[in-house]
């Protein structure tokens, strides 16, 4: 027995690229921030992580993290698809945000979490996105949200569509407060999500090889016509064509929001 939990535990310190498939000492990968150092394969990241990642140390506060999503249409197994998500990502839902300082300015920041029922968004992702929103252009602060979803949730029907809308709409109260929205796409970044608040930001930026698109790639391969380019649907495809300003490497995301914060905002809403 003691044998077989030495040998199992001596497993779990290896990982395998899922592009590569090399094996990678599993510290060095999480100290690199989950990037394969041989291919620079961009693994996903849990919410939080994200978050702990990118604004400065001990200033993240989470808002509105007791909304929980209802059953409206008693939808079947949706109650237990709802604990297994949260079992998987250990969040009650597909984003968390809150408030935070990056580089010394104060910010609204959410990022969803794609183990969480693939990050879809229901009623509760979509009110929490809104608040944002609404939080940004009440007290003057950028947004910024990181983006991972394979689209609205058809658990909720049509009140998971009109988050689309919902969504939308707050983010025009934020633009005419004059404020900053910027959106980062990971992978994945689909279908209603992206139809709706994370392509209305001021400026986007996406993780090398995320899967950026509306339908999925079967889906839309199967409706062009011909051949579909080797990278379609990818981060790169969309910054060839103009969707995404920026790709940057996971690495240079926290210096890469810094400057743009810099950029945008006046010099007095540093904190000094």
């Amino acid at each position: 027995m003691q044998r077989r939990a030495a040998v199992q535990a001596n497993a779990e310190q290896w990982v395998q690229c899922a592009k590569c498939k090399k094996i990678l000492f599993r510290p060095d990968f999480e100290r690199g921030m989950r990037v394969c150092p041989h291919c620079g394969h961009h693994h996903r990241l849990r919410a939080r992580e994200r978050i702990l990642l990118t604004v400065d140390p001990d200033t993240f506060r989470e808002t509105d993290a007791d909304l929980r999503p209802a059953d409206p249409l008693n939808f079947p197994d949706y109650a237990e698809k709802l604990q297994k998500g949260a079992a998987a990502s250990g969040e009650n839902e597909a984003i968390i945000t809150g408030t935070a300082m990056l580089g010394g300015y104060e910010i609204i920041i959410g990022a969803m979490d794609f183990g969480f029922m693939g990050g879809s968004m229901g009623s509760v992702v979509g009110e929490k996105v809104a608040r944002c929103f609404e939080r940004g252009a009440e007290r003057r602060l950028p947004v910024i949200l990181f983006c991972a979803s394979g689209g609205a949730r058809m658990q909720e029907g049509l009140l998971s569509l009109m988050q689309m809308a919902k969504t939308t709409a707050a983010v025009g109260k934020l633009h005419r407060a004059g404020m900053p929205y910027i959106a980062v796409f990971t992978d994945p970044t689909m279908a209603g999500v992206l139809a709706s608040f994370a392509s209305l930001a001021d400026v986007i930026l996406a993780e090398p090889g995320a899967m950026v698109g509306f339908a999925g790639q079967r889906v839309a391969a199967q409706a062009s016509v011909g051949k579909p380019p080797a990278n379609f649907q990818t981060a790169e495809f969309q910054h060839e064509h103009g969707m995404i300003d920026l790709i940057v490497p996971r690495k240079q995301l926290r210096p890469t929001l810094a400057y743009l914060l810099e950029m945008f905002l006046p010099e007095e809403a540093h904190a000094r």
